[in-house]
C-alpha cells in the first residue's frame, strides 16, 4: 500500500512543507517548499495565506497522512499561541481535504530520529535527508528540510514490526492482550 506522507513544519513567518511516498518500506522524495509569511499585513490573513498553501499541496499531491511538529514550550506564551494557529490553519486544511491522519512530533524528536541526535542543527537533518532519501537539498529550504525530517520521522515510527498503540499501558499490557506473541 503506497502512503504519501506530508510533513509540516509550521511558522508565522516562514512555513515549510515536505513530501514523502512510502512504498512498502521505502521512503523516496517527492517535493518540499516554504511559504513566506513574511509579506501578510497581519496574523489573520498569514493563516488564511497557510489554509491556502496546505489545501493546493494537498490537491497537487494526494497525501494519506500529516506529519507535523508541535509548538514547543518557549519563554514567550504569544510565541507558542502564533504557533498553535499557524498549526490549526495547516491541519485544518489537511483535514479538509481528508487527511484523516494527523500526528504531531516534537522538532527534537524528528532531529532524533534522522540524525541521532535531538540538538542536532538544520544542517545536520539536511546533510542526513540528502543520504537517507538520495536527493541533493538546497540549503535555502531549511525550514522545509525540517519538515521532510518531520514526514521521514513519522514514517520511522509508524513502520516499526511491533508498534504499541498510544495510551494502551506500554509493553506489559500489550503483553497480555497478545501472549501468543511471546516465544518460550
Amino acid at each position: 500500500m503506497e502512503r504519501v506522507i506530508l510533513g509540516i513544519d509550521p511558522g508565522t513567518q516562514l512555513l515549510g512543507f515536505g513530501i514523502i511516498r512510502v512504498e512498502g518500506k521505502k521512503a523516496s522524495y517527492v517535493d518540499m517548499g516554504v511559504l513566506d509569511l513574511r509579506k501578510d499585513p497581519d496574523a489573520y490573513t498569514k493563516l488564511q495565506s497557510i489554509y491556502e498553501c496546505i489545501s493546493e499541496v494537498c490537491r497537487n499531491y494526494h497525501p494519506t497522512e500529516l506529519a507535523i511538529e508541535s509548538p514547543f514550550y518557549g519563554k514567550n506564551a504569544q510565541v507558542v499561541l502564533k504557533l498553535g494557529r499557524a498549526q490549526g490553519a495547516a491541519i485544518l486544511a489537511a483535514k479538509e481535504y481528508g487527511v484523516a491522519d494527523v500526528t504531531e512530533y516534537a522538532p527534537r524528536k524528528a532531529k532524533e530520529a534522522i540524525v541521532g541526535n535531538g540538538a542536532a542543527s538544520k544542517e545536520q537533518v539536511q546533510l542526513m535527508l540528502e543520504k537517507t532519501l538520495g536527493v541533493k537539498l538546497e540549503s535555502k529550504h531549511l525550514d522545509a528540510t525540517d519538515a521532510l525530517a518531520i514526514a521521514l520521522c513519522h514514517h520511522f515510527e509508524t513502520s516499526r514490526p511491533v508498534a504499541v498503540p498510544k495510551g494502551k499501558g506500554g509493553w506489559e499490557q500489550f503483553l497480555k492482550e497478545h501472549p501468543e506473541r511471546i516465544s518460550k
